[in-house]
């Protein structure tokens, strides 16, 4: 018996030697029957009194360097990577039954990557990445609204360069476990580690 990823080495979740592989295999499956994004991921980090903080954001790269996001650093979860850079993630798939769970350093990505991926968003999320002072107070829908309108003045005859505030962050996993439900909750659950990004992967069984 096998499964996406590989032939099963003890009627397990499949091991591969990177991680990754595994990963895109099993979100290129969730991409062909999830009703909305298969890379809706949640992104955990803590503020300065070591409390968590949780949201969803999309998932716009993954591979043997880590795991991208995008978004406002001057937002919530911006200001709380720079005290603290590191987060963990979440992607599940209710109709695959499956989720992969993530731990990792965090650092900014490059400018070019950056600039690279603002110019590749529809010019209406551009004008919105200006617009909008992202976890911040705003007395009424109108102000934003208004934000709105004067970026998309502006730039109504130009391209829209990115924001300085807007990047996306590299999460450099230090732990990767996937999971994949099984009947009775006797769940499968398959876990990768590695001492540092340069260092090799380990695998390890865990009980559900």
């Amino acid at each position: 018996m096998s499964e996406i990823g590989g032939p099963l080495d003890d009627g397990g979740i499949a091991v591969r030697d990177d991680p990754f592989v595994l990963f895109d295999a099993w979100l290129d499956e969730a991409r062909k029957t999830e009703p909305n994004e298969a890379n809706a991921m949640a992104v955990a980090t803590v503020d300065a009194l070591g409390r968590p903080n949780v949201r969803m954001v999309l998932l716009k790269e993954a591979g043997p360097a880590g795991f991208v996001f995008y978004t406002n650093t001057e937002s919530a979860k911006g200001s709380e990577l720079a005290a603290s850079p590191f987060a963990a993630i979440v992607l599940h798939w209710k109709t695959q039954r499956r989720q992969v769970r993530a731990r990792g350093a965090v650092t900014p990505v490059s400018d070019a990557e950056a600039d690279a991926y603002f110019a590749s968003r529809p010019k209406d999320s551009q004008i919105g990445a200006w617009a909008s002072a992202q976890s911040r107070p705003m007395e009424g829908r109108f102000v934003f609204e208004r934000e709105i309108a004067k970026v998309a003045a502006k730039y109504a005859l130009t391209k829209v360069p990115r924001p300085p505030h807007w990047s996306g962050y590299r999460i450099a996993p230090f732990e990767i476990e996937f999971w994949r439900d099984r009947p009775f909750r006797l769940h499968d659950r398959l876990v990768y580690r590695r001492d540092a990004p340069d260092r090799p992967w380990r695998t390890e069984r865990l009980f559900p």
